[in-house]
C-alpha cells in the first residue's frame, strides 16, 4: 500500500481536545477505507505566514498513513468540507520516518550544517559574500596613499 504523510491545520478557536477529535475522525476514515495512521502528532497552536480566513494563528497535526489512494481522496474531501480545518496537505513518500518528526525534534537533536553558528550567516559575515565586509589584508601590504595612482575621476585636488 502507498504510504502518506498528511499535514493539516485546524483554526486557532478550537480547543485542543476537539483537534484530537478531528484527528481521530481522520484516522477512523482511513481505516474504515482499508488503510491505517501509523503515527499522529500534535505539533501545537503555531503561527500562520499569513492570515488564512482571519486566523493568524493554527493547530498543526501531522498523519503518517498507509492506505489506498482512494481512502486518501476520501480524507482529504472530508477535510475540505469541514469548516474547523483551514489547509491540508498530503504528500506520498518511500518511507514513514522512525521516531519524532522534525517540528518536535529539540533544537539540540536536528542536524546542523557545517559552519551554521546561527546569528547574521555564520562564517560568512555580516554582509555575506555580496558587497558585506570584506577582509582586505592589512594596510602595509597597499602601501601608502599617495604612492597610489589616483582615481580617474580625482582631479588632483585634495578631498
Amino acid at each position: 500500500m502507498p504510504l502518506y504523510e498528511s499535514v493539516f491545520i485546524a483554526r486557532q478557536d478550537v480547543s485542543s481536545q476537539q483537534v484530537e477529535a478531528l484527528a481521530q475522525q481522520f484516522t477512523d476514515l482511513i481505516a474504515a477505507n482499508g488503510g491505517s495512521v501509523s503515527k499522529t502528532e500534535m505539533w501545537g497552536l503555531k503561527s500562520l505566514p499569513y492570515r488564512i480566513r482571519k486566523n493568524r494563528k493554527g493547530h498543526y497535526v501531522l498523519l503518517n498513513i498507509s492506505a489506498p489512494p482512494a481512502a486518501l481522496a476520501e480524507m482529504e474531501r472530508n477535510m475540505r468540507i469541514n469548516e474547523d480545518v483551514l489547509r491540508y496537505l498530503s504528500v506520498r513518500v518511500e518511507e514513514h520516518e522512525e521516531g519524532p518528526s522534525a517540528m518536535l525534534r529539540s533544537r539540540d537533536e536536528r542536524p546542523r550544517r557545517d559552519g551554521d553558528r546561527g546569528g547574521f550567516g555564520g562564517d560568512r559575515g555580516f554582509g555575506g559574500d555580496r558587497g558585506g565586509f570584506r577582509d582586505r589584508g592589512p594596510r602595509e601590504d597597499r602601501g601608502p596613499r599617495e604612492d597610489r595612482a589616483p582615481l580617474a575621476d580625482d582631479q588632483g585636488g585634495a578631498a
